[in-house]
């Protein structure tokens, strides 16, 4: 069957893998991995298994296009917060914009961790995490803290904060706190997550660039 995998793509074909993508997502998000079927995908957008196909060579091809979608998405918006912030402010930014943007988009956070923690279901894989998915995600989580670390040496250099850190610790420590802030908005419709991404500015201000 000829398939859009692979060739330059028509205004119509990148449309219907962009539906399908957005699908993917609100499928994945609400009803998780496993229980997302490419019949089901397919239904959703109102085609046939065979049409999904013809975009995506599987059900984790469409979730690993689906997770880096978001992540793009995420990514840009706080990479753009941090420029414009500058050195001395980028930890700041990079905490507001990290937990409005995740707040502002439940099903984009959803999807990040069912993709992080999905399992390939075909032939014998299907008993087993797959060992990709798995270095991704410690990959993944490595990258972050990194980035992390690095927004904070820069801030203390901006400002001449002179003596030791522990980096790693400090960006894993920071992580967690807009995880958490993250999570608890998401349990809680009436848990006020600005707040508390300024509350972690604060602590992160006072006790680690200052």
């Amino acid at each position: 069957m000829p398939s859009a995998r692979g060739r330059n793509l028509t205004f119509t074909e990148e449309a219907r893998r962009a539906q399908l993508i957005h699908v993917t997502i609100q499928l994945v998000a609400t009803h998780g991995y496993a229980a997302t079927s490419l019949g089901r995908i397919a239904e959703s957008a109102g085609i046939t298994k065979a049409g999904v196909l013809y975009h995506f060579a599987s059900k984790q091809a469409l979730v690993e296009a689906a997770h880096a979608h978001v992540l793009s998405a995420l990514v840009a918006e706080v990479g753009a917060a941090v420029e414009t912030a500058g050195p001395a402010d980028a930890p700041a930014a990079y905490i507001r914009t990290m937990i409005t943007h995740l707040h502002n988009h439940p099903h984009h956070v959803r999807t990040l961790i069912e993709a992080a923690t999905s399992t390939q279901v075909n032939s014998r894989e299907e008993r087993s995490a797959s060992p990709s998915t798995s270095a991704q995600a410690v990959g993944d989580a490595e990258e972050r803290w990194r980035v992390v670390a690095g927004l904070l040496e820069a801030a203390r250099d901006a400002r001449g904060i002179a003596g030791e850190l522990d980096l790693r610790s400090a960006a894993l420590v920071l992580g967690g706190g807009i995880d958490s802030i993250v999570a608890e908005s998401l349990r809680d419709p009436t848990y006020d997550p600005s707040t508390a991404a300024e509350l972690l500015i604060n602590l992160v201000e006072t006790g680690l660039l200052s």
